[in-house]
């Protein structure tokens, strides 16, 4: 079992039981969308980030997204890291049919590919380093990955890649790039596509 000091945000208990047969970690569940409702929940939150940092792993679809987003703009102070799980097709074994969005949610996800997400992320150690050179909004523009009439289709191509789930935003991507490598290996990277 692998130690993170960090504490986790799930949406559901399903994702709970799932990472707590990998992890070894304070893993908080936010009942879906009842954590727009939940002030305890949200404070508890809070506090984490503070104290230890928080990592929001949440599925690669839209409700996934719209409680990810929203944990990033109720979360001011501490710490946030973002573990993404790139966009798996299927169906969950506890589930009669797939997800509207037909993509599989964190507690279907098998354990080498969350690791794989975790360790993308870098917080699959007790520290997460800080960058000392970070990719740039304007790093991204001058690789093309925004700002220009094909940025989209680019980031997009990027994204597959990197196995990271296709709804992205920009803003999004450039965090995650920054927990992933270093702008002299994204513009390596990029070359290295033509």
């Amino acid at each position: 079992m692998i130690h993170i000091a960090q504490a986790i945000v799930v949406e559901g208990k399903y994702d709970k039981i799932k990472l707590s047969s990998i992890l070894d970690a304070v893993i908080l569940v936010t009942n879906g969308f009842r954590i727009f409702r939940d002030p305890e929940k949200m404070a508890l939150i809070q506090y984490y980030a503070r104290t230890t940092g928080v990592i929001v792993l949440t599925d690669s679809d839209r409700a996934g997204f719209q409680i990810r987003n929203y944990l990033k703009g109720a979360v001011r102070d501490g710490k946030l890291y973002h573990v993404y799980i790139p966009d798996i097709y299927g169906k969950e074994h506890r589930k009669e049919k797939p997800s509207a969005e037909g993509k599989l949610g964190v507690e279907g996800i098998r354990k080498d590919v969350l690791l794989e997400a975790f360790a993308k992320a870098g917080v699959l150690t007790d520290e997460v380093p800080e960058k000392i050179d970070p990719i740039t909004r304007y790093d991204l523009y001058e690789l093309g990955l925004s700002g220009s009439a094909d940025s989209k289709a680019r980031r997009k191509a990027l994204q597959k890649r990197l196995g990271l789930p296709d709804l992205l935003s920009a803003a999004s991507l450039l965090e995650v790039l920054n927990t992933m490598m270093t702008r002299q290996e994204l513009q390596q990277l990029l070359a290295d596509e033509t």
